[in-house]
């Protein structure tokens, strides 16, 4: 108990000699850190407290790194014998979502869009979404028809192909690029120079794996997190998978229309039973599933489980992917009637949302933790710096 009250009050001092390296979130995991490092009771959890224990002091890179190397499992939270009501108040899923939740907006590109969508995501998604697809609407409506006879499911003769290619094309490479430069910036901050070099096909590989399975939302233990309460629930990482997996289908199901356009001259619509449509039916009825569960763990989760202020940016992402599911499948049962063209406009309206706020809201955040668990996979190889200290 000594050697823990000594470490809390050297980790205050720390952050009241350097009140401008670190924000208020930033220092309240370092401080949490440190008790953590003396205790080490969840070692074993997840890879956070491995890669804690190579550290003794924590720099904003070290802190930024492990709050998104963090799953926010709540395993810690409901195992750690200082949690609050104890006067330590230890609850390191919700001082590290504080702190990830800082770093969407201080690695965003441009940081002003970022710096929007933390204050208000749900609102922002919502009024992109139907600012896009009022928009499209009236567009028809001013140069044809919102209703018409029926097209047999022919979506170029509402919007172009070219015209679509365009819009799309130049959406998505804007989202690609603050995607990666926002990736770039946290990846130089966390990361040595020289880990680069050290990474080998084995480290790609395991951060491929954990990032595919989303091993760290089984609790350490395989029984799954801590949603509301002590008892354990896989629910949260198979609704997570659903999502991911539903999204990647659908990507696909783009990728090879793409193919079947420009390879092999297969111009839309395609058939039912055609790869596209079968996968984005599957990726569809994917992202119905999974972000639904995901609103409705977000609903009723536990509030020392996470940050409060992250919620409007976490719902605004769900209900994005929510409507794209809904208004996709919408239009392929609807596609050979007069309605085609509405259904069209929403759907679009929507996607285009989906990618303008992708670098700013939650998929970012799987950008970002996939970044921390490659460094991880590779540092984990690396001798420790205290045992090099030590010797």
């Amino acid at each position: 108990m000594q050697q823990l009250e000594t470490l809390i009050n050297d980790a205050r001092s720390l952050a009241a000699a350097t009140p401008m390296a670190l924000s208020a979130n930033e220092a309240e995991v370092g401080r949490q850190m440190q008790i953590c490092n003396a205790c080490r009771y969840c070692e074993g959890f997840c890879a956070v407290f491995p890669a804690m224990t190579r550290r003794l002091e924590f720099g904003k890179a070290d802190i930024h790194f492990l709050a998104n190397l963090c799953h926010n499992c709540g395993a810690c939270l409901h195992a750690c014998q200082y949690a609050p009501p104890h006067e330590f108040a230890v609850n390191v899923p919700q001082a590290m979502a504080k702190v990830r939740m800082q770093t969407y907006g201080d690695y965003a590109w441009p940081p002003a869009l970022g710096a929007l969508y933390k204050r208000a995501g749900l609102t922002l998604a919502l009024a992109t979404a139907g600012g896009l697809a009022l928009f499209l609407v009236l567009t028809l409506m001013v140069t044809g028809s919102l209703f018409h006879a029926p097209l047999a499911g022919n979506f170029y003769a509402i919007f172009p192909h070219n015209t679509l290619a365009q819009m799309f094309g130049a959406v998505f490479g804007f989202a690609v690029l603050a995607l990666a430069l926002g990736v770039r910036r946290f990846w130089r901050e966390v990361t040595p120079a020289q880990f680069l070099k050290a990474a080998s096909g084995e480290s790609v590989a395991e951060a491929t794996g954990n990032v595919l399975r989303l091993k760290y939302l089984d609790g350490g233990h395989g029984d799954g997190c801590n949603d509301a309460d002590d008892r354990f629930t896989l629910w949260r990482r198979r609704f997570h998978h659903f999502t991911f997996y539903g999204f990647m289908l659908c990507f696909a199901a783009t990728s090879v229309a793409t193919l079947y356009h420009y390879l092999f001259g297969w111009e839309a619509p395609y058939a039912l039973t055609s790869l596209p449509v079968l996968l984005g039916t599957a990726g569809g009825i994917g992202l119905l599933i999974g972000p639904a569960g995901l609103l409705w763990l977000n609903l009723r989760r536990n509030p020392v489980h996470g940050d409060a202020e992250q919620k409007p940016m976490d719902r605004g992402f769900i209900v994005l992917l929510l409507l794209t599911s809904l208004t996709g499948l919408a239009l392929l049962a609807w596609r050979d009637t007069g309605a085609m063209a509405l259904l069209l406009a929403l759907h679009l309206g929507v996607v285009m949302a989906l990618f303008l706020t992708l670098p700013y809201g939650k998929f970012a955040h799987g950008i970002f933790r996939s970044a921390a668990l490659l460094k991880w996979a590779i540092e984990k190889r690396q001798p420790s710096n205290l045992k090099l200290a030590e010797d």
